[in-house]
């Protein structure tokens, strides 16, 4: 009966995607038509009305309680490292996906100017958003005041709902009280509703660190279904869920360093296009079955992304024991392929050398993402004497104690010659 519900559900959805002018995007399918984009047309006025009876015809993506805060966000949320045009913000709003996850630093500020431009000429749109950002590359407390300053000024807003005063957080050494009081600060100047740190490595720490404070309202961590497997990170999941602290989840597809497709890789995909679904959803469905996290944070940087996002957390098919082991399966077939974060492990075999963890998204983003600009510019950030030694280190000892077998020295080979 359950089953059979659920398929109706498809159904109902698919006949609201039509009714909306939108092809299926849904138990992969792969394409959409350009009809889905729902931006004003050249004759029309470039202003959006939330209460439209035309988002009536728009499922609305389901909401979930942030930690302690008190306040409810939608399940899927838009991450917009990418955004640089409004597009796929007012797509977005038709669907709920009103939780928007920018930075000081994405597209060189472009991302939150965009999201300005929108806000400048829709002020009534403000009210249904929930507009998160960080303060990118901020050492000090002045640098986070400076960094809110300017993201308040580029998104033609009074306030940010969430703002992560550390921007890949990696040592919880940084959570001082300095930086608690001016979070407090911030909040009673009405300039920020709530305060946390994003975090790419070392992030079992950090999570630990968060839960024993009581000023971290939320934290957004990488999460997917290979580190799912790690005992440790959930375990720290756990202390955050029990302090109320709101977790977000990134980095869910999970991508290797390489794009190597394997026999694993094709039975992934197989087993669940049988069940209805593209990698991809599935890969997002999986981080949603832990209640424990408010919301998936996805890049979605087309429409046709977008809408086969919604329609993955939408769909009412609960993923199945035997699922899950298979997405188990392929963690452990695969985990040579992929960096987990846990940085402090190969920064302790190479004292000199803090940046493989880092190097090791970089190639990610260059190689996984197809984002290969992004990918440099960050390698360029890398101090230019690390720089020039990385091939001449040695990695063994860094190679033998990294949990995942990734062979680093190779690794690192590839992201100087892509990236230098």
């Amino acid at each position: 009966m359950e089953e059979k519900r659920n398929k109706i559900n498809r159904r109902n959805f698919l006949k609201t995607v039509g009714a909306a002018g939108l092809a299926p995007a849904f138990a992969g399918v792969t394409t959409v038509f350009a009809s889905a984009q729902v931006e004003a047309g050249p004759n029309e006025p470039n202003v959006i009305d939330p209460n439209a009876s035309e988002k009536s015809k728009f499922p609305q993506v389901p909401g979930r309680k942030l930690g302690k805060t008190g306040v409810e966000v939608p399940c899927l949320s838009l991450g917009a490292n990418k955004l640089d045009n409004q597009i796929i913000l007012r797509n977005t709003l038709q669907w709920g996906v009103s939780y928007w996850d920018t930075a000081n630093s994405y597209v060189g500020g472009n991302s939150e100017l965009t999201i300005g431009k929108l806000l400048l000429k829709n002020q009534e749109v403000r009210k249904e958003l929930f507009i998160v950002s960080k303060a990118s590359k901020a050492k000090t407390v002045a640098d986070v005041e400076k960094r809110l300053q300017t993201s308040l000024k580029r998104m033609n807003t009074n306030y940010i709902d969430l703002y992560y005063g550390i921007h890949m957080l990696s040592d919880p050494a940084r959570l001082t009280d300095e930086l608690k009081q001016w979070a407090q600060n911030a909040k009673k100047r009405k300039l920020i509703k709530f305060f946390g740190f994003s975090t790419h490595k070392n992030m079992a720490q950090c999570l630990t660190a968060a839960a024993r404070l009581d000023w971290i309202d939320v934290v957004m961590t990488t999460y997917n279904f290979r580190l799912m497997q790690d005992s440790e990170l959930q375990a720290a999941i756990e202390a955050c869920h029990k302090a109320g602290v709101g977790l977000i989840a990134m980095k869910t597809q999970g991508h290797r360093q390489r794009v190597i497709e394997t026999e694993e890789d094709k039975k992934l995909a197989g087993h669940f296009l049988e069940r209805g679904f593209t990698e991809g959803q599935a890969k997002i469905k999986v981080v949603l079955e832990d209640k424990r996290f408010s919301s998936a944070c996805v890049g979605m940087n087309n429409v046709a992304i977008l809408v086969s996002n919604v329609a993955a957390v939408l769909d009412k098919t609960k993923l199945t024991t035997a699922d899950m082991e298979v997405f188990a399966e392929y963690a452990r077939a695969s985990c040579s392929g992929y960096c987990a974060g846990c940085a402090y492990i190969c920064d302790s075999a190479l004292a000199d050398t803090p940046y493989v963890s880092d190097i090791m998204r970089y190639l990610m983003y260059y190689n996984s993402y197809g984002d290969k600009d992004r990918a440099r510019q960050l390698f360029a950030q890398i101090p230019r004497k690390a720089r020039n030694k990385l091939l001449s280190i040695d990695y063994s000892l860094a190679e033998a104690r990294c949990p995942q077998h990734l062979p680093i020295g190779k690794l690192v080979a590839e992201a100087v010659s892509k990236l230098a």
